[in-house]
């Protein structure tokens, strides 16, 4: 559960104890975010790194050995490289040399001030694949990134071992509301932008990382850090401008992406056209479709996935998740694992890796 730990301080004692330690509120809170400062530089230290690309200076992660089998991942909506951060070292442990990204506007990239596109990325995945001597790499991520890494693939099939596409990237985005009626769409629009969360910004990074500390999981949340970043008005959220970037802030531009794509913004119009069935049309290396199912599941392409695994019979594993969310590897962490595992003896062995 998150927790607004700035309300609280409104409404408690200015003294009021902790009842462990003794120390008052607002100090613990200053204590846990010093520590959390300091373990985020020592991390960043030794596993982060920046890149500047024809676009951006964009910021990445790295967990494991150079020697390993090198695995790309792109982060979905509004998170950022860290979100390997449980997974990571086990994945090293079954053979990958995992790289994270933080693409535009999340984690310590910038929006760039000119047009952009998931091909814009893809592009900088390639300058740092070159940057750091890996001709070929397997290429993957979740929701939005998935889409990312087929955009790599149509763009530089030749640099891919292979495609790791964690509910996302293996359908047409727009597929599921192309079969509502246009009444429907509208409803679900409305809906959508009705219960959107206004944006919220804080006077200082330490109000942010409270209102954001998850307070059941205990211990200094290091990694919360990368979430939150200034604004444009010198105040502090998590993720600020993306919600423009992607052209979703209201009904009538989630419309425009969905319906008429020409009229959106680049980056939206790019996961909007973007076909895997084109793309994948003359596949020839491994792929995994981890795809969730659930009561409420809002990308429901088992059968879509499924019509694709059986055109590439020999190169497509589809992998169903039954009664599980959007997010795999924050669900079904060893699962996921267990499957990457596997995933990567079948493409050396495709491969004749070693």
């Amino acid at each position: 559960m998150r927790f607004c730990f700035f309300a609280l301080l409104l409404l408690l004692p200015a003294f009021v104890l902790n009842a462990q330690n003794k120390t008052p509120i607002l100090e613990r809170a200053k204590a846990l975010y010093k520590e959390a400062k300091a373990e985020f530089t020592r991390f960043e230290k030794e596993h982060g790194a920046f890149i500047q690309t024809k676009n951006t200076r964009m910021h990445y992660l790295t967990w494991g050995n150079a020697s390993g089998t090198p695995l790309i991942w792109s982060h979905g909506s509004l998170t950022n490289g860290y979100e390997l951060f449980d997974v990571a070292p086990n994945l090293v442990k079954a053979g990958y040399y995992v790289i994270a990204i933080d693409y535009y506007g999340h984690g310590q990239t910038p929006i760039p001030p000119h047009e952009v596109s998931l091909y814009h990325i893809a592009d900088d995945l390639k300058e740092l694949m070159d940057k750091l001597k890996i001709e070929k790499a397997i290429v993957g991520g979740w929701s939005r990134g998935g889409y990312i890494s087929t955009a790599f693939y149509d763009a530089y099939p030749n640099r891919v071992l292979g495609l790791v596409l964690e509910d996302g990237g293996s359908v047409n985005m727009n597929t599921y509301y192309h079969q509502m009626s246009p009444e429907k769409l509208d409803s679900t629009l409305r809906k959508i932008e009705k219960d959107w969360p206004a944006d919220t910004s804080y006077a200082s990074e330490l109000e942010a990382y409270y209102a954001n500390y998850d307070t059941s999981s205990g211990g200094n949340q290091f990694n919360l850090l990368a979430w939150i970043t200034k604004n444009r008005k010198d105040r502090w959220a998590i993720s600020p401008g993306v919600i423009d970037l992607f052209h979703m802030r209201f009904a009538k531009q989630w419309s425009n992406n969905i319906l008429r794509f020409t009229r959106a913004p680049l980056f939206a119009e790019s996961m909007s056209i973007l076909e895997p069935k084109i793309v994948y049309r003359n596949l020839n290396v491994p792929v995994l479709i981890l795809d969730p199912v659930s009561e409420n599941d809002f990308m429901p392409f088992e059968e879509e996935n499924s019509a694709l695994q059986k055109q590439h019979p020999a190169f497509i594993t589809h992998k169903i998740y039954p009664d599980t969310g959007h997010n795999i590897h924050y669900e079904s962490p060893q699962q996921f694992i267990q499957d990457l595992t596997v995933f990567l003896k079948k493409v050396k062995a495709h491969h004749k890796i070693r």
